[in-house]
């Protein structure tokens, strides 16, 4: 038996005027889903534990079997190793996004306008970052290292979790004063970022982005701290050779603690200009040569939702449908079970994750699961529920616990 994740990154979403009081799996055309559900156990999953973030990090370990109040460490640290980072125990790895800043005199007036930088290339990054890294190469204290398009990692050595660090993300539109980093040394965060935007700002990657009609990636901005991750291995734990493919260093991160295998795909940008038919392809592949398992990550739905892209957010579903499921449920040799889930909800209204259930696809191509539901927010409320993503990984891959 193979076992496949399909992780739609914040797929699930409210009904929106603007897609007739549909939400976006309603409104997506995915004929592949729409036959896989007509035999598929429907329901909601709580991938979120009470009390914890609603991030992609605690969602994304929830839904591969890690307990989170167990293994979460921070969300930078899990980055960190995807990039080949060899922290140390006293070491604090620290998300630094490449973002756009309003352009007002006074610093604190100035407003969050993109998370993402404008959706930066990770060939322009480089050459932001690596400005960045010699405007500060005589701090000791810290380390730069390069990750993929505007997410990069931020390594505090000896430093301390007594800070608090507010993800861009959640703060679109708003002035960032009231969101610049508190607690110990965060006198010395505040003026990194003012530095890191002077260094920016006349960059020439910046004035061609302008010229072109593009957010600049004007400042950096720091989030997700956290220390070194302990990860007990996937296969010890359940028996399975296991696979991720994923654009983002987190995801990336989490599959190189649990030693399994990464899988790269050329054209990978977690966006929704992404390689959907590579990655399609490449977990066929894998599968059909070995591996138990793959967990395929597809950011673009979560992107679109903190754009607020409506038209996107369906677009790629419909790409992920067309590209991914079609091409796993066709083309995979063995008998296999199939999950179909986000890791939580970002939505479009809102453009912020939260920790509501998210609704689940599971299919058996040996039987009939069927519950004469659809796969979407409404039907899940009429399904199975599952109150955590680690039950429903165990049911995925038929683990007694």
């Amino acid at each position: 038996m193979k076992y496949v994740v399909v992780l739609i990154d914040g797929a699930a979403d409210d009904k929106i005027e603007e897609l007739n009081n549909k939400t976006p799996l309603m409104s997506a055309y995915m004929p592949t889903i729409r036959k896989l559900e007509k035999k598929s156990q429907i329901g909601l999953v709580k991938t979120v534990p009470e009390g914890m973030t609603p991030g992609s990090d605690i969602a994304n370990l929830s839904v591969m079997g890690y307990d989170p109040k167990i293994y979460h460490t921070g969300r930078s640290p899990l980055e960190a190793l995807s990039v080949g980072v060899n922290m140390k125990v006293d070491d604090i790895a620290i998300r630094m996004n490449l973002v756009t800043l309003s352009d007002e005199d006074n610093f604190n007036d100035k407003k969050m306008i993109d998370y993402s930088g404008g959706e930066i290339s990770t060939e322009e990054s480089k050459e932001l970052v690596d400005a960045l890294i010699e405007g500060f190469k005589e701090e000791k204290d810290i380390s730069i290292y390069h990750g993929v398009s505007y997410r990069h990692v931020f390594i505090w050595h000896e430093g301390s979790l007594d800070i608090n660090l507010i993800q861009p993300h959640n703060i679109t539109g708003e002035k960032i004063y009231k969101y610049l980093p508190e607690g110990a040394n965060s006198a010395f965060f505040i003026d990194f970022i003012k530095k890191g935007y002077l260094i920016f700002k006349d960059h020439p990657i910046n004035k061609k982005r302008i010229s072109e009609g593009k957010n600049p990636a004007n400042s950096p901005w720091l989030w997700g701290e956290g220390k070194k991750p302990l990860l007990d291995k996937f296969k010890d734990i359940n028996n399975l050779n296991g696979g991720v493919i994923s654009a983002v260093d987190l995801i990336r991160g989490i599959g190189k603690g649990a030693s399994m295998e990464l899988i790269n795909v050329p054209g990978a940008t977690g966006t929704i200009h992404t390689n959907f038919k590579g990655k399609g392809e490449a977990a066929v592949k894998a599968l059909n040569k070995g591996l138990d398992y793959i967990y395929i990550h597809l950011e673009a739905t979560d992107e679109c939702g903190h754009q607020g892209d409506i038209s996107g957010k369906v677009k790629s579903l419909e790409l992920i449908d067309e590209h991914i499921i079609k091409k796993l449920t066709n083309e995979i040799k063995d008998d296999f079970r199939i999950l179909v889930v986000p890791d939580h909800r970002t939505p479009l209204k809102t453009r912020k994750h939260d920790s509501l259930p998210v609704p689940y696809l599971l299919f058996d191509s040996t039987k009939d699961l069927g519950m004469g539901l659809s796969y979407n927010e409404e039907d899940g409320e009429k399904g199975v529920f599952i109150d955590s993503g680690v039950k429903l990984h165990n049911l995925l891959i038929e683990k007694k616990v």
